[in-house]
């Protein structure tokens, strides 16, 4: 069986006996970048290999990029590989961030070419709750030779994003904070509010008072009720830099409403070009 959105730690335990799972803990803090691999060297899940948000799974900054630019797809492809990763195996991501930056793996993943990726539900806290194991000693991986197959029809850039837009194209989902979206604070970017169009769905909305996202029949409720009114519109989900909006994108994968894109600039880039409008409030 594979696993294409979501995982419980019992059935990662059964693959891990088994020896048919490739473990990424993608474990980061914003405040702090070098503390998830501090984390990682002091304990993980066993045989997990570490990906760094800002080394593994994105690009430079520059100048015209939001915070997180997508990383190159071969330099990426090329590190799957010396990770040990091919098509021929199950790969799991976690993190303790209820998913945020190991959503951000799966979308990449899936992105050069792998289908059996998924999230661990409830993360770090669900695995480590239960009992199961952890282990400091970094496995040794033995690379393969992993060709990306690219698809690049999953996102959208800044320019296409504003035509389609105007257009009446697509749909906008911002998964941030209904505070950030509303233009009340901005703790992170240069100004506060939201493109112009877009809606909010904050992506805490996906998860059960235990950390666990929702049941797929919940977030089919949760999203069908916008998603269902767009016609040949299409969904594109957004955030402060194009992780978190991958929460979004994994939620609707899981509720059976697949084919939604990621504005991977979000609106971090969104705001580079300081001639773009600003909206504010709820709408």
């Amino acid at each position: 069986m594979s696993y294409q959105t979501l995982i419980t730690a019992d059935q990662l335990l059964d693959l891990h006996r088994d020896g048919n799972v490739t473990i990424v803990d993608c474990r980061f803090s914003l405040a702090d970048p070098e503390a998830g691999q501090a984390e990682y060297v002091a304990g993980h899940l066993p045989s997990a290999v570490y990906a760094h948000l800002n080394e593994h799974l994105s690009s430079p900054v520059t100048a015209y990029s939001g915070r997180h630019p997508l990383p190159n797809a071969e330099t990426f492809a090329a590190q799957l590989a010396a990770w040990g990763i091919d098509r021929s195996m199950q790969v799991v991501a976690y993190d303790d961030s209820r998913g945020a930056f190991a959503s951000r793996f799966w979308w990449l993943a899936r992105w050069v070419g792998l289908s059996d990726v998924a999230v661990l539900d409830g993360g770090l806290a669900g695995w480590v709750n239960g009992g199961r194991p952890m282990v400091t000693q970094a496995p040794v991986p033995t690379p393969t030779n992993f060709a990306p197959t690219v698809d690049d029809s999953m996102w959208i850039t800044s320019e296409t994003l504003i035509d389609k837009l105007r257009a009446s194209e697509l749909l906008l989902i911002d998964a941030r904070a209904a505070e950030r979206f509303r233009g009340e604070v901005e703790p992170i970017d240069s100004v506060a509010g939201h493109v112009p169009g877009a809606i909010n769905l904050p992506f805490t909305g996906n998860f059960a008072a235990t950390g666990e996202f929702l049941p797929a029949d919940a977030l089919r409720q949760r999203f069908a009720g916008v998603v269902g009114s767009t016609g040949d519109r299409t969904v594109v989900h957004m955030c402060g830099s194009g992780v978190t909006a991958c929460m979004n994108l994994l939620a609707m994968e899981h509720a059976g409403l697949p084919k939604s894109m990621l504005y991977s600039g979000s609106w971090s880039e969104y705001l580079r070009d300081g001639s773009r409008p600003v909206a504010a409030g709820s709408s």
